[in-house]
């Protein structure tokens, strides 16, 4: 029976040991964690470009859509609405033109205004990359604080070549047209790599 139980304790073990650390060894990565905020394993720099359908004459180049509308309550800060958006991300400011430009990745997801008095949103969705320089996603998710001059999105995953990436997304808004356009910058900067 001692026997037994050893050779259970040892296979109990080798399984601990195989999930715990052998998910980054199985594709031949290794983990890197910043030990300084000042230091990130990973960053770049992105531009989020989010062009809101008019419920008119931008069907073509809409990439953003009211799911739902802002209840009478929500004195003029759209609280309660609703936007699922499929939008273009770029290394650099310009929006890409024609099929002939491929953004750097899609931003995929929704948000939706959570401030009763005043403009606030909450962000969630995955940078899905898939260019000859990445390939996988990363997801994001947090508070869109927009009164602020910059603020944070928590990093909170990724795949392919952001393998379980963890980091912040620093974003500030760089360009707003009316009410239908609008480009946010995103400092990205990963804190947990798998290289």
């Amino acid at each position: 029976m001692q026997g037994l139980a050893a050779a259970s304790r040892v296979v109990v073990l080798a399984t601990f040991f195989l999930i715990g650390f052998g998910v980054a060894a199985a594709d031949g990565r290794r983990r890197l964690v910043s030990g300084s905020p000042d230091e990130p394993c990973r960053q770049m720099t992105l531009f989020y470009h989010d062009i809101l359908h008019d419920g008119a004459n931008n069907t073509a180049n809409a990439t953003s859509a009211a799911a739902t509308s802002p209840p009478a309550l929500s004195n003029d800060t759209y609280f309660g609405m609703l936007v699922v958006f499929d939008d273009p991300v770029t290394e650099g400011q310009a929006l890409p033109v024609g099929a002939e430009e491929e953004p750097a990745a899609r931003a995929q997801g929704f948000y939706f205004y959570d401030g009763k008095g005043f403009f606030n949103a909450w962000f969630a969705f995955s940078l899905v990359f898939n260019s000859t320089a990445h390939r996988g996603t990363l997801n994001l998710m947090g508070a869109d604080l927009m009164g602020e001059e910059t603020r944070d999105i928590s990093i909170v995953g990724g795949t392919g070549d952001f393998f379980m990436a963890r980091g912040v997304a620093t974003i500030r808004t760089d360009a707003i047209e009316g009410l239908y356009y609008f480009r946010l910058q995103m400092d990205i900067k990963l804190y947990e790599c798998y290289v």
